[in-house]
């Protein structure tokens, strides 16, 4: 019996136990089934706008960046986001950030790495994808106020996923700060500087090394500069950052 079994699992037999879809509970033996992967990827969606390399905005047909990207371009390497911040996502999102559910992450992180394969093979140059995964960290103070650090979790679901390596302690967020969602993109950076560093024993897996910086969602972008600042100066070759969802210009509301 057991020998058969260890045949079947030979041939290609997926042995994982059911589990209901995260968007459509049917069952499904991942997170996500097919037809929600199909349906809801950035790469699926029926007339799915562009998005902006440096700050993942959506852009209008045959732009290849966004005006404030032209104006002052990122210092960090390209944004990959998987959705826009909206129905049915935001549900999920909040749910996710603020209802206890970390294994919410398993369900995103397909999305995500949907995504940056879909990237890889529309440019081709493997050698500029990231090798190591870092999460934006939270303060001492956010994380034991909400549990878990819900970028940790899709980064480690990531780092699985695409076979990468990854850690959850190379940058560190010693500086607490609050009240920061009513604020604009000039007054978040301002009020950013410094408030992330790379732990002592994280120089050396960072210095020379692609880095893709992950996070849950991408308002402003201000976290993200800020930290992907921090851990080139701290000699990372590059940092990408990779987003679930980016909250949509004001202007433009999702598509």
């Amino acid at each position: 019996m057991w020998g058969d079994l260890c045949k079947r699992v030979g041939r290609g037999w997926d042995l994982r136990p059911p589990r209901r879809c995260l968007l459509c509970c049917a069952w499904a033996r991942q997170a996500l089934c097919e037809a929600c992967l199909r349906l809801h990827g950035d790469g699926h969606v029926p007339g799915a706008r562009p998005r902006c390399p440096g700050c993942g905005l959506r852009l209008a047909l045959g732009v290849s960046r966004c005006a404030g990207c032209e104006r002052e371009p990122p210092a960090h390497g390209r944004v990959q986001v998987a959705v826009d911040y909206a129905h049915p996502w935001d549900r999920v999102m909040l749910e996710f950030k603020f209802g206890a559910r970390p294994e919410h992450a398993a369900a995103l992180a397909l999305l995500m790495a949907q995504g940056v394969r879909q990237q890889a093979a529309a440019e081709p140059d493997q050698a500029a994808l990231p090798t190591r995964l870092v999460p934006v960290p939270l303060s001492r103070e956010r994380l034991a106020q909400r549990g878990y650090n819900q970028a940790w979790e899709l980064t480690r679901q990531l780092a699985r996923q695409l076979g990468v390596n990854a850690r959850a302690d190379a940058l560190t967020r010693p500086v607490h700060l609050a009240g920061q969602a009513e604020q604009d993109r000039p007054t978040r950076l301002k009020r950013l500087r410094g408030v992330f560093q790379v732990s002592a024993s994280g120089r050396a897996w960072v210095a020379g090394h692609r880095l893709g910086l992950v996070d849950d969602v991408l308002t402003t972008g201000a976290t993200a500069a800020e930290a992907a600042r921090t851990l080139m100066a701290a000699g990372a070759a590059e940092v990408q950052v990779w987003a679930f969802a980016r909250t949509p210009a004001p202007e433009e509301g999702p598509s």
